[in-house]
């Protein structure tokens, strides 16, 4: 990864747990990964860390005073700008079997059991990662094309207008072309989405 593109697709996580033994774990378990860790001790402050700034995934403790991870995650679902952020739900291992169908009703995208493999939450953290870096990649490339169609939609309006001042018949014959043309990035812009 250059070094251009590291600082652009830097992909932050979020730890969210009350116990700062556990916090320290998470960080001990993930600093190979070379990313920005943020930490909440609390559902509270998760919820503002994530309007703060944008994370690539969420590591939630489930048992916490106050908001539990799955009020906290029902919370963050509700937020636009984070309801597509990956939740991995941590738990210890007193927890009833019911907790994992709960945390993927919740909108859990994973759900571990401590302790946990420190080798596995890497690896399904370092998957989250690389989604987040290609749906940023995705964004900045259909920002680009529909910056490129923009620029094409205003030259074809420009030959348009210089048009006008033609000869009927090559009026008709290249305004023919030219609508076809503009049907076709319509269609290009409706298949996007925008």
């Amino acid at each position: 990864m250059s070094r251009a593109t590291a600082t652009t697709d830097r992909a932050s996580i979020l730890l969210v747990d009350d116990l700062e033994d556990n916090l320290v774990a998470l960080e001990a378990v993930l600093a190979s990964l070379d990313e920005p860790l943020v930490r909440a001790r609390s559902g509270e402050e998760a919820v503002q860390a994530l309007l703060r700034e944008p994370f690539a995934v969420i590591l939630l403790d489930v048992r916490m005073p106050g908001m539990d991870g799955f009020e906290t995650a029902y919370r963050i679902k509700r937020l636009d700008r984070a309801k597509d952020v990956p939740i991995i739900f941590l738990n210890g291992p007193e927890s009833d079997s019911g907790y994992a169908f709960r945390g993927y009703a919740t909108g859990a995208a994973d759900f571990l059991t401590k302790p946990f493999d420190p080798w596995m939450l890497r690896a399904k953290v370092s998957v989250f990662l690389d989604l987040y870096r290609k749906n940023r990649q995705l964004e900045r490339l259909l920002a680009r094309e529909q910056e490129h169609l923009g620029e094409i939609t205003d030259r074809l309006a420009s030959i348009e207008d210089e048009l006008r001042g033609c000869a009927p018949a090559v009026l008709h014959s290249v305004g023919k072309q030219l609508a076809r043309i503009g049907e076709t990035l319509d269609e290009l812009r409706r298949g996007r989405g925008r």
